[in-house]
């Protein structure tokens, strides 16, 4: 079996052929152009499985925004990525193509990999965060994606963490994405020091020794910590699953363990801090797996 398996996030879309034991044989990227909005993103999809629709026998997407994984159907997004709510990826696909499809949110996807293949192995129940432009988030609950009522659950970045603060792209002030994301770090490092930084350069020698950068940079863990700690205390997870590039810096994620695992509380001391380890693949995985148990 092959599997096309397309990941399309805020920046690139990855995509490639994922096989029947879910080895990653090809892979490809290319600009999201989310400015284009969701119409010229639609195309770029079509393109993308015009290229492959004769070799593969399946379609997996993963994708930015709520998605009714039953119509394969975007049913919100923010103005990330304009005019994309509504779009109506399967239906779309299969008429034009005549091959089966799967959409799911793309933390959705990157959890079930992350489950299957990843950090998450072995666990009937854990959180997963993405950190980058925003925070995504999702719960594997009795050993599969919780989506709840509408397909809405596990919008961490979206918790509300300073009432009345930032005004955030999904229309709320203070929410938690808006202080925690990768995002909001360089925005903050940009505040006090004038320097336009990646969150990679962050992290450069001669950054990450700057008293100022560090300083702004330990606020910011103490930011991902608070919305964690909301999370720990409503759900008690066993584990939680931490991605995006910036967690692959390991002074973050022993940070975080350790100030986590300081609280005196048992269900702090007890969960399990884990780095995402499927990194860039994630998404394409989760979607290509998901894609194959749905045929």
């Amino acid at each position: 079996m092959q599997i096309l398996a397309i990941d399309i996030g805020g920046t690139a879309i990855k995509y490639g052929i994922v096989n029947e034991d879910f080895s990653v044989e090809q892979s490809f990227e290319v600009p999201t152009e989310a400015q284009l909005g969701g119409p010229h993103l639609m195309q770029k999809m079509l393109s993308i499985v015009g290229a492959f629709a004769d070799r593969v026998d399946c379609v997996g997407i993963s994708t930015a925004g709520q998605v009714n994984s039953e119509l394969g159907k975007i049913i919100f997004a923010s103005e990330n990525i304009p005019n994309y709510t509504g779009i109506e990826i399967k239906k779309t696909i299969q008429e034009q193509f005549h091959l089966p499809v799967y959409v799911e949110n793309d933390v959705n996807s990157a959890a079930t990999a992350e489950a299957k293949f990843g950090a998450g192995r072995g666990y009937r129940d854990f959180l997963c965060l993405t950190y980058g432009t925003g925070v995504g988030g999702a719960l594997w609950i009795n050993d599969k994606i919780y989506t709840g009522d509408y397909f809405s659950a596990g919008e961490f970045g979206h918790i509300v963490t300073h009432t009345g603060g930032k005004k955030c792209t999904c229309g709320n002030n203070g929410c938690y994405e808006m202080y925690a994301s990768t995002r909001a770090l360089v925005n903050a490092v940009k505040e006090e020091t004038g320097k336009e930084l990646t969150g990679r350069e962050i992290f450069a020698p001669e950054h990450f020794n700057n008293v100022i950068i560090r300083a702004v940079l330990d606020n910011w863990i103490d930011e991902i910590i608070g919305g964690l700690t909301t999370l720990i205390f409503i759900f008690n997870p066993p584990c939680i699953v931490l991605g995006g590039g910036i967690m692959n810096e390991d002074y973050i994620i022993s940070e975080i363990d350790r100030r986590i695992h300081a609280r005196p509380m048992h269900s702090f001391q007890s969960v399990q801090i884990k780095k995402a380890e499927l990194k860039n693949q994630a998404g394409m995985l989760g979607a290509a797996y998901l894609a194959k148990q749905a045929m």
